[in-house]
């Protein structure tokens, strides 16, 4: 059953009582300001900076026993802006050693409303402590979830796993300007340079065309021979020399150059041995979640990718319906109206923007492979009312790939064909037919 954003919103404020004292903690590197109030928003005690460390959390756990003890308040909720990575620690500390109820507050709410109080734009920690205090205190805040257990691990290696992808995307994109620079027609012989361990070789030994020519066809061919045992060397140093010799690129700094080049190319393949190892780890980890079998039956979903989207996700079996894993997401769909005007809908976009990249590639490998969602994909990007665009129908698919997630999960069945549909769908497809 649907839960409506206003019953939500109630049952969180409904968590504030009377004998509630909400604490509202603006965190920093070094020092975290913090502010108290009651469950009317009245301030309990002076605002309190303290340090981000034991003696810090210390300090407001003091602070937080004696306004209890004085206002005579039994429970304690603290709010705070999930940014960065400096939260995790104190979150850590308030839940897992003293059992304080600790909330999140989206940092956009409090850009919002902090200028409710005083019709001001500025900015500084102490007045944003007190705002995330009064929107815990309206029951504008989502829950904290900080998986420790196998999750935690896969977040973990997901986390690692897109940084390292982006820094091999910017070691490649250096790798492709420095060619364009000095040899652009390189790719015209080699049309993915990076794939092949031939012209990796190349890149590293010869790769622009003073040290092409100086090699000549034999020499550029043994070269190639040295990366792989096949008959396509003298083709492609033939080519080479041919292109080497009308090339346009620049012709001086080469030596400079080339050592810039081999040790970007020394470094991404660094990354890509991290990243097998890294994807290995993973694959370890899945086998430990007693469902994942069952995920894994879903065409179109290998171990890396379900292993990334389920350390963005955490457990599914937390999330009572697929659309809270799609709000997570932050595939929920918005519209802005007003009058008569009136706008299309979009996805929000607010939430975890890693959880929808992977299952934005999900839905790719997906519309290519799964019977059952190429079916869907081309369905609605050409059906007769509102046909949708590639992107928007391939986010459909990937809310529908979290469906999948969440109801072989629970069930622990493997991927049906049959099931995947319901009648209305099916009658739909057939319409189109």
């Amino acid at each position: 059953m649907k839960v409506k954003y206003e019953d939500r919103l109630k049952q969180k404020m409904l968590v504030i009582t009377t004998d509630t004292l909400v604490v509202g903690v603006d965190i920093a590197k070094r020092y975290h300001w913090a502010r108290f109030v009651d469950y009317r928003g009245f301030e309990q005690s002076n605002a309190l900076k303290f340090e981000n460390n034991s003696n810090g959390f210390k300090t407001i756990l003091t602070r937080i026993k004696e306004i209890c003890k004085q206002e005579k308040l039994s429970k304690v909720v603290v709010g705070l802006e999930p940014t960065g990575h400096y939260w995790k620690a104190f979150a850590n500390r308030l839940t897992k050693q003293n059992g304080i109820t600790v909330v999140l507050v989206n940092p956009y709410a409090t850009k919002q409303a902090k200028e409710l109080d005083d019709n001001s734009q500025t900015k500084s920690d102490k007045k944003d402590a007190l705002t995330i205090a009064k929107l815990v205190k309206d029951g504008r805040y989502f829950e904290l979830y900080m998986p420790d257990d196998i999750y935690a691990e896969l977040r973990g290696l997901a986390t690692t796993r897109t940084s390292l992808n982006k820094r091999k995307t910017a070691l490649k994109n250096t790798i492709a300007a420095v060619m364009d620079e000095f040899f652009p027609e390189f790719e015209e012989v080699f049309k993915h340079p990076l794939l092949g361990k031939a012209s990796r070789h190349i890149l590293k030994i010869c790769p622009f065309p003073k040290f092409i020519l100086e090699l000549g066809e034999d020499g550029v061919t043994e070269e190639i021979k040295k990366s792989v045992k096949k008959t396509v060397g003298t083709k492609k140093a033939k080519q080479l020399v041919e292109v080497a010799k009308e090339s346009i690129g620049v012709d001086y700094g080469l030596q400079a150059a080339r050592f810039k080049l081999r040790l970007l190319l020394d470094e991404l393949e660094l990354l890509e041995k991290q990243t097998e190892e890294l994807e290995e780890h993973m694959a370890s980890a899945l086998q430990k979640i007693d469902y994942a079998k069952y995920l894994l039956s879903i065409k179109g979903i290998g171990v890396v990718s379900l292993a990334t989207c389920l350390g963005e996700l955490g457990d599914p079996n937390r999330f009572d319906n697929p659309r809270q894993m799609s709000r997570m997401a932050g595939y929920n769909l918005i519209e802005d109206s007003s009058g008569i005007n009136k706008s299309g809908t979009k996805i929000s976009k607010r939430g975890r923007k890693n959880l929808r990249g992977i299952l934005y590639q999900i839905a790719l490998t997906m519309v290519a492979t799964n019977p059952e969602m190429k079916q869907l994909y081309k369905y609605l990007k050409t059906r007769e009312t509102n046909p949708l665009k590639k992107k928007q129908a391939l986010v459909v698919i990937s809310k529908k790939v979290l469906t999948l997630i969440h109801t072989l999960a629970r069930k622990k069945e493997n991927y049906n064909p049959d099931k995947v549909f319901g009648h209305v769908r099916r009658e739909q497809f057939k319409e189109a037919a």
